[in-house]
């Protein structure tokens, strides 16, 4: 199964639940999550315009994927995720976003095998305590025994929550996504 080849119309969209209504104009808060870039990161001190893309998780070429996976509204497209905010690096960075980052609640060390095998120019952020999930109440899923956050992303102004995206369907749209609303509210 190709983690990047998706045929979107066999997967079952994701419902907007209401779990993200609550995030549009709150403050991130001063938590800090570790990144594949070596650093730990405190979202609440990001200042400029910040892409936070939460995703639940990335699958890996030389393991299986949870067991009915695709059949998990909102579980598929990880890995098209994440390929289209890199490819979309540079034009998002024109658009003036000065931080950029993917965050889901696996450990470090399984996100630094996508972010090298992917080439991302961006560090994911791992949420494996829940620090952030808890501050911000994010919409989770439970899959497999593992409490995983569900797909949105949110457009940040100087640490205030200025729109958000929820839920995320398809995933491999989200950076064009985010690209058509910085360009309507430049």
């Amino acid at each position: 199964m190709s983690l990047t080849d998706v045929d979107w119309s066999l997967i079952p969209a994701p419902s907007d639940d209401g779990g993200a209504d609550h995030l549009e104009g709150k403050e991130l808060p001063d938590v800090r999550l570790p990144g594949t870039h070596g650093k730990s990161v405190n979202l609440g001190a990001q200042r400029g315009l910040t892409v936070i893309y939460i995703y639940p998780m990335t699958g890996r070429p030389d393991q299986d994927l949870p067991e009915d996976w695709d059949d998990i509204p909102g579980a598929r497209g990880c890995t098209p995720q994440s390929c289209a905010f890199r490819d979309h690096f540079k034009e998002l960075r024109g658009y003036g976003v000065d931080n950029l980052f993917g965050v889901s609640t696996q450990a470090t060390d399984y996100q630094q095998e996508a972010a090298e095998r992917l080439h991302l120019p961006f560090p994911l952020l791992s949420d494996k305590d829940g620090a952030l999930r808890a501050a911000l109440d994010l919409p989770r899923m439970e899959v497999a025994g593992q409490t995983l956050l569900k797909r949105l992303t949110m457009i940040v102004r100087d640490g205030k929550i200025a729109h958000v995206f929820y839920p995320v369907f398809p995933p491999d749209q989200d950076a064009d996504n985010v690209i058509g609303w910085l360009t309507a509210n430049a």
